[in-house]
């Protein structure tokens, strides 16, 4: 059997490297199947959709999964455990960097079940592969027969010292930057947009965008060629996934539509609300006969929806007036509060209307480290996030089955946008937690805030304070109107166009994170929306500012305290002990935490506690152990032994050295007790190392030495 013939396109980037898109040779029983190769890393992409939807599928059950293979970079899975597991949470974020990307571009009727898996099947310690997930994505669609309004691609951007770099290599990325971006866009409009930056302006952050969509604009017309080469992908396949009554339709929008736009524009709370716009079902429903009823429910509740979505929307553009009340521009009312917690290192509490966040820090040494084990990284966090969303912060009572994407991905999203104002020299380990308590729109940005004041209320000393905010938006094709919303409330994100979350301090942008759910979004109103953000972020911060005007000076008096010493290698051993023997037990004596660590020709150690006394009890034996003698340096020294010839001294723990008879006085001793005697504790001088390689100790050099007179004196000489 021939090997098959692959068919082949090639993307060339501006630094000269090549993407080569394959399909032909591997998987061909899926419905499409692309291999993306871009130095010695590949991605391998299938995608599989079902013929007919399942009954009663009123949405699209897209599943993305995306996997690093630990073959790939040649390592074999750590634990004891040798197969891979549960995806990562750089893996999962992956997955909805490439989910967020699609699912706007199918169609909105077709809701056939679609699995589309992507394997990193080679790693060259280079190219990073999550940059090239959206595309191999794609190109597998691309080449069925699955509707799609696609090709789409995704790129990283990154800039260095101004300049403008399409998917870095790793290197690239060690080397630092101002900007990292992802963007997901269409041939004509930008999906979906996520990353983090030094603070930089709204103007450059567009500036990056549009660079990047000319980047992915050349990778769309690769994928289309390659489409082109691929029979299958020529004709589109047939499908009718709903049904449809259009006299249905137009009873309920004529019952329906002013009375949703009645309670529409008296404004309420969500609970509230969300009652009366069922009543209004319900009052519609009522007028049928059972039977009836449970023929028709599914699809009246269908356009119950659109009618509420047009009815809200024709509010906010006509007359400016949102669900509670407010205009286009004003944020919901503030309330924080910090130290609410009295057994966490810090604590805050922000509230923006019915979104709040309860927020702890907690320090810890490096023994706290967040460890990174998988293919393409192996390092540890020294700050991180972890972010909560019980069901009762809605309302809900439902299954709770472990960390969903969504806190992953939100926790990601504030993570990013407040890591670089945590100072460099911190020694602690940070790690926030958010807990969300209610929701109504936006509680990764709350949390943002919450972390802020958490941070500020430890004691952190962050560089600057950080608010974060999300803007939506409403569009209406038919009258070219828009409006950009600032500070969205849950509804607001489920019937408008766009959600687009941006944090920052005073001073510029540190991270955000954009959902496009509709075409042609114009770089006009992406600017638009960046500019009111800007407002939006300021008013908040100074809210922020009002509650805790700058980080507390101190630390709690519960926080541990952390002291850094630096030691010759050679005594790691000693302190450590015969199977750590001794360091196990200097941590129970002084109740601390010691972590030791090599680093070329120093042993690094990191000594935590609540009690400072018990700290500097473990400095003082540490010390003492691996204790080196400065040459010059006087010490205090205890007669452990008298000799003929001289006086034994100890002049730290375990450390013993000679002061030769000749060292003792300045004048002529002729016997050593007549100068100093067994358990004397006397001053000795450091003169450092005799050709034998012992220390060289003087009693005499802490005396005055007396004035030279005549003979007298070079005899005492």
């Amino acid at each position: 059997m021939e090997i098959p013939k692959a068919i082949t396109e090639k993307i060339i980037l501006d630094d000269g490297r090549e993407i080569i898109l394959e399909t032909g040779k591997l998987a061909k029983q899926a419905d499409g199947s692309v291999v993306v190769k871009c130095g010695g890393t590949m991605l391998l992409a299938t995608v599989v959709a079902a013929k007919e939807a399942n009954p009663g599928v009123d949405f699209l059950p897209l599943t993305v999964d995306y996997r690093n293979k630990f073959s790939a970079g040649g390592r074999i899975p750590g634990g004891f455990m040798k197969r891979e597991g549960r995806p990562t949470d750089e893996e999962i974020l992956t997955m909805r960097l490439v989910d967020r990307v699609l699912r706007p571009l199918f169609p909105n009727d077709f809701h056939a079940e679609i699995q589309l898996m992507i394997q990193l099947i080679s790693y060259d310690g280079s190219i990073l592969p999550d940059a090239l997930a959206g595309l191999a994505a794609s190109a597998a669609i691309a080449i069925t027969d699955i509707p799609f309004k696609g090709p789409i691609s995704e790129v990283r951007i990154i800039r260095q010292d101004g300049r403008y770099t399409i998917n870095p290599s790793l290197a690239q990325m060690n080397q630092g930057f101002d900007l990292d971006i992802m963007v997901g866009a269409s041939k004509d409009s930008i999906v979906m947009i996520e990353g983090e930056m030094s603070e930089i302006s709204e103007k450059e952050m567009i500036e990056a965008i549009a660079h990047a969509h000319n980047a992915i604009k050349e990778q769309i017309v690769a994928q289309e060629k390659l489409a082109s080469k691929v029979e299958k992908s020529l004709i589109k396949r047939e499908y009718c996934h709903e049904e449809h009554d259009e006299d249905l339709r137009k009873e309920i929008t004529e019952f329906a539509f002013q009375k949703v736009y009645d309670i529409a524009k008296n404004p309420s709370d969500k609970h509230e609300r969300s009652d009366k716009f069922h009543a209004i079902l319900e009052g519609f429903l009522s007028k049928y006969s059972e039977e009836e009823r449970s023929e028709k429910e599914s699809l009246a509740s269908t356009y119950f929806h659109e009618v509420q979505k047009d009815a809200v929307r024709q509010l906010i553009l006509n007359e400016g007036i949102r669900l509670d009340g407010r205009d286009t521009k004003t944020i919901r009312p503030i309330w924080c509060e910090v130290d609410y917690l009295p057994g966490a290192h810090g604590s805050a509490i922000f509230t923006r209307g019915e979104t709040q966040s309860l927020t702890t820090v907690t320090l810890g040494s490096s023994l706290d480290a967040n460890r990174i084990d998988d293919v393409i990284f192996q390092h540890e966090e020294r700050f991180y996030l972890h972010y909560n969303f019980p069901p009762f912060s809605t309302g809900e009572a439902r299954p709770v089955r472990g960390v969903s994407r969504r806190e992953i991905g939100h926790g990601n999203l504030a993570q990013r946008a407040l890591k670089q104002m945590i100072p460099s020299d911190s020694p602690y380990t940070i790690r926030i937690v958010s807990d969300i308590l209610e929701s109504n729109g936006s509680s990764s940005m709350a949390t943002v805030c919450a972390g802020t004041l958490a941070l500020m209320d430890a004691g952190i000393q962050i560089k600057k304070p950080v608010s974060g905010i999300a803007m939506g938006l409403i569009t209406d094709k038919e009258s070219g109107k828009w409006s950009v919303l600032s500070d969205i409330l849950g509804d607001e994100d489920h019937l408008g166009d766009m959600d687009f979350k941006v944090t920052g301090t005073a001073d510029g942008i540190t991270a955000c994170q954009m959902d496009i759910k509709i075409q042609g979004l114009s770089f006009e109103i992406m600017e638009q929306a960046l500019n009111q953000a800007r407002d939006g972020r300021l008013h908040i911060l100074g809210k922020i500012l009002e509650t805790l005007p700058c980080p507390n000076s101190q630390l709690k008096p519960n926080a541990p305290k952390l002291i850094r010493l630096e030691i010759p290698k050679d005594f790691i051993g000693a302190i450590i002990g015969p199977g750590g023997k001794i360091i196990q037990q200097l941590q129970k004596d002084t109740e601390t935490i010691i972590t030791i660590e090599e680093s070329d020709d120093l042993g690094k150690i990191e000594i935590s506690g609540v009690d400072q006394t018990k700290i500097d009890e473990a400095i003082t034996r540490i010390k003492q152990i691996a204790f080196v003698p400065e040459v010059g340096t006087i010490y205090k020294a205890k007669v452990v032994s008298i000799k003929p010839f001289g006086a034994f001294v100890e002049i730290s723990k375990g450390t013993e050295g000679l002061v030769h008879i000749s060292e003792l006085e300045w004048k002529r001793v002729e016997k050593v007790e007549d100068s100093v005697n067994l358990g004397d504790v006397i001053e000795v001088k450091y003169l450092g190392m005799d050709d034998k390689k012992k220390m060289k100790l003087s009693r005499k050099a802490t005396l005055p030495r007396p004035e030279r007179t005549d003979k007298k004196d070079k005899n005492e000489e």
